[in-house]
């Protein structure tokens, strides 16, 4: 099987961005999951410890558990492997809520251009990866079309079974940027179209 060497275009320029009522930032993540299982843990390790330490002030005997705990903190040496795992999985978890609390998350919701201050919307990559796909299908000479879209980048993947890969690469590059700037996005990605023949069949 052989095909015929592809063509590619450097990134197409972008009609520049029209001014906006408000900047559109991203969308932040509300991460319920990650927020629920911190907060049960809190919960369940705060509410245990309080009612043992209640249970010790009403004249009762500390809970194992916490007088193990106590023991193995005030024998075991520092350098012990359990007690460096121990502060390597501390900091691993800290560092990941972190990231989680730093970072706006909602990574395949592009932001839109804000006519209004009080108004935000936002649109699915795969969305606007699927409304690329179908204009550029109707450019002449395109067989299939794969199409990827990022919050920097589009990626146009194009087979054509006739006319000028030239051509058509010319074509697609026009559509592409305009399509991109109709989409209404805050920040527009930069295309990048490449076109080739269909692999041929023996």
């Amino acid at each position: 099987m052989s095909t015929e060497p592809e063509t590619a275009s450097p990134p197409a320029p972008v009609p520049e961005d029209r001014s906006d009522a408000a900047p559109a930032r991203r969308f932040w993540a509300v991460r319920r999951i990650p927020a629920a299982l911190v907060a049960l843990v809190l919960l369940g390790g705060t509410g245990l410890l309080l009612y043992d330490v209640a249970a010790v002030r009403a004249d009762r005997t500390a809970m194992q558990w916490r007088r193990d705990l106590a023991d193995e903190l005030a024998t075991r040496p520092l350098d012990n492997a359990w007690v460096l795992a121990g502060a390597a999985v501390a900091v691993v978890l800290g560092l990941w809520l972190l990231v989680l609390a730093l970072t706006p998350g909602l990574r395949a919701v592009l932001p839109m251009r804000r006519r209004h201050a009080d108004v935000r919307a936002g649109l699915d990559r795969d969305a606007a990866a699927l409304i690329l796909r179908d204009r550029a299908m109707e450019v002449s000479g395109v067989q299939s079309v794969r199409v990827r879209a990022g919050r920097r980048k589009v990626k146009v993947r194009a087979v054509s079974h006739f006319r000028e890969l030239d051509d058509v690469r010319t074509d697609l590059d026009a559509v592409t940027a305009t399509a991109i700037d109709e989409l209404g996005l805050a920040h527009p990605p930069a295309p990048t179209v490449r076109v080739a023949r269909p692999p041929k069949k023996g």
